[in-house]
């Protein structure tokens, strides 16, 4: 597959450059080779972008919404069509296995699609009866839409912050992370060839500096960020000061507790799910496992049978189901965090090494004996790194769980559905996993609480982030003052 471009940026339904940007260099994480050269969007490019995007909206938003809802859907089915040629595309972006990318990305965004071109027709207002009176709302886009994405699922999430926005109407400029920019300008080719009018998704390349200058443009009228807390901290005062709409998908330390009478294989699976799908490069992930006492010895046996089963390799061998990191200084820092671990007193009991192949492999890594007060168990280390806590009763298990200043997800895994359901009330967390973990569905809102994050995506919730109420009040008996 030919991973160069066409060009860096991809404006008003064409691609566009500006060989003035600063230079980006594409790295296959599998080999350290660039397999492409693109350029940061230069001032020039984010006036062109935005301006696009302005005069787009307007006329995409007179559509009804059935017919953006047609054309969503239309995208959705050629994504599908090509989701091999995407999946390669994706596995050369971020190094993920084909066999992962096949089924979990594009497939992913696809849904998201669809998922919203069905929804589209129905985003309408109300009637409010009042007396002879009435009040009718609006629900109408905000207009311009600016999308900040994170490296580990491009196409996802070109297409989660896409889809919504475009079905309330906005117009959308997508910047990826510098890191995998290659994916999203394959959704915008996708978007026009479905129909969607020029200008309204446009792709801009660049780092933190491109990102930040469309954060505070006047033209833009919401932030949707995926990325870190620290980021999100910068991003979210920035959009303050123009009182702009934000979506804050950030970070986590999420926990995932495990009891006594769990399905003991089920529970390893959902461990290794939260853990090292996608090399641990994901922001959901469980990477504190409390284990109660009596089956603490038997999980970690199990754990370390299953991890035997490892592949690693080159990742667009179907046969692989485990990828290298997404560079060289992502690995780096979770070496980092590896050698904390140790420092701190932590038991290693498998991993924490570099395999010796080609590529930014790192061996899936597991920690016992962790205490909740270690460096691992604090702080968010995105990367194959598992520790695991022992505990003694429910009420123990929940209020360490909560103990975190982050709030993305939690797991439970337990036969007792109604402390299931219980942990699941007490987590302070905005997605909750039961007797599994990681699913990422488009029907259920995602998102979370405290420093994870604000707003939420997927679902009819993103209807709520992506639009604004109008309310028009009638009168139909005669207007009268008291002057």
């Amino acid at each position: 597959m030919n991973t160069q471009p066409t060009a860096s940026h991809f404006i008003n339904g064409k691609y566009v450059e500006d060989t003035a940007g600063d230079l980006i260099e594409v790295i296959y994480p599998y080999t350290g080779q660039v397999m492409a050269r693109l350029h940061a969007a230069t001032p020039a490019i984010v006036d062109q972008a935005l301006d696009a995007a302005r005069l787009a909206q307007q006329q995409w938003a007179s559509w009804t919404g059935t017919e953006r809802g047609r054309v969503l859907r239309r995208a959705a089915d050629i994504m599908r069509e090509r989701n091999h040629d995407l999946s390669v595309l994706e596995t050369y972006d971020t190094g993920k296995p084909y066999s992962e990318t096949s089924v979990a990305d594009a497939t992913s965004g696809a849904d998201a699609f669809e998922y919203f071109g069905g929804l589209a027709g129905s985003i309408t207002g109300e009637y409010i009866p009042l007396g002879d009176n009435f009040v009718y709302t609006r629900r109408e886009p905000l207009g311009v839409c600016v999308g900040i994405g994170a490296w580990n699922y491009p196409t996802q999430i070109a297409c989660w912050k896409g889809a919504p926005a475009l079905a309330c109407g906005n117009a959308l400029v997508f910047k990826p992370s510098e890191t995998t920019p290659l994916c999203a300008l394959k959704v915008a080719e996708i978007l026009i060839e479905a129909g969607v009018p020029a200008g309204v998704y446009n792709v801009i390349q660049g780092y933190g500096a491109v990102g930040a200058s469309l954060i505070t443009d006047p033209r833009v009228d919401k932030v949707s960020l995926t990325g870190s807390v620290a980021t999100g901290r910068k991003v979210y005062a920035a959009a303050a000061e123009g009182m702009r709409h934000v979506t804050m998908e950030l970070g986590g330390k999420s926990p995932l507790v495990i009891f006594d009478d769990a399905d003991l294989d089920a529970a390893v699976s959902g461990a290794i799910l939260g853990n090292f799908y996608s090399s641990g490069q994901v922001c959901s992930n469980g990477t504190r496992v409390f284990v109660q006492k009596g089956i603490k010895a038997a999980f970690l046996a199990r754990l370390s049978e299953r991890l035997q089963g490892v592949v690693m390799g080159d990742p667009q061998d179907p046969a692989t189901n485990y990828g290298p990191m997404v560079s060289e200084r992502q690995r780096d820092i979770v070496e980092g965090f590896i050698a904390k671990g140790r420092a701190e007193g932590a038991r290693l009991v498998t991993g924490g090494t570099r395999p010796d192949m080609a590529g930014f492999f790192l061996t899936p890594t597991v920690f016992a004996d962790v205490t909740d007060d270690m460096t691992i168990a604090r702080e968010e280390i995105f990367g194959p790194v598992m520790s695991v806590l022992d505990f003694d009763t429910e009420e123990e298990a929940l209020r360490r769980a909560n103990d975190t200043p982050y709030g993305l997800a939690a797991g439970v895994f337990t036969a007792d559905l109604t402390r299931a359901h219980r942990m699941a009330a007490g987590f302070q967390a905005g997605t909750c996993y039961i007797n599994t973990y990681n699913d990422a569905p488009v029907e259920a809102p995602f998102g979370g609480m405290k420093l994870s994050g604000v707003g939420r995506e997927n679902s009819k919730a993103a209807i709520e982030h992506y639009s604004q109420i109008k309310s028009v009040y009638v009168r139909m008996d005669k207007c009268e003052a008291p002057f």
